[in-house]
C-alpha cells in the first residue's frame, strides 16, 4: 500500500485509464463534433477540447492539421494552377 493510503495498483489502473482515453484515436463522434465545432469557432482549440471530455487542446489540434493539412495544399496548388 502506498503512503496514502492508496493501493499502487489503483494509480496505475488510473493512468492506464488516463492514457486510453487520451490515445490519439479519435471516435467518429468527436471528429465530427470537432469538425463542426471548427466551423463556429475556428481555431479556438481550448474551446473545443473543453467540449470533449479527457481530450486537451493540444490533442485536438495535432489531429485536425494531420487530418487537413493535405487539404489545405490541394487547395492552394489547385489556386496556384489557375493564375
Amino acid at each position: 500500500m502506498a503512503a496514502n493510503g492508496k493501493n499502487s495498483d489503483d494509480s496505475d489502473a488510473s493512468r492506464e485509464e488516463i492514457c486510453r482515453n487520451s490515445s490519439s484515436e479519435f471516435r467518429e463522434e468527436e471528429e465530427d463534433l470537432i469538425a463542426r465545432l471548427h466551423r463556429l469557432i475556428g481555431d479556438k482549440w481550448s474551446l473545443i477540447a473543453g467540449r470533449i471530455p479527457g481530450r486537451t487542446a493540444a490533442e485536438i489540434e495535432t489531429y485536425w492539421k494531420s487530418k487537413h493539412a493535405n487539404s489545405a495544399r490541394s487547395k492552394s496548388s489547385n489556386s496556384s494552377k489557375t493564375t
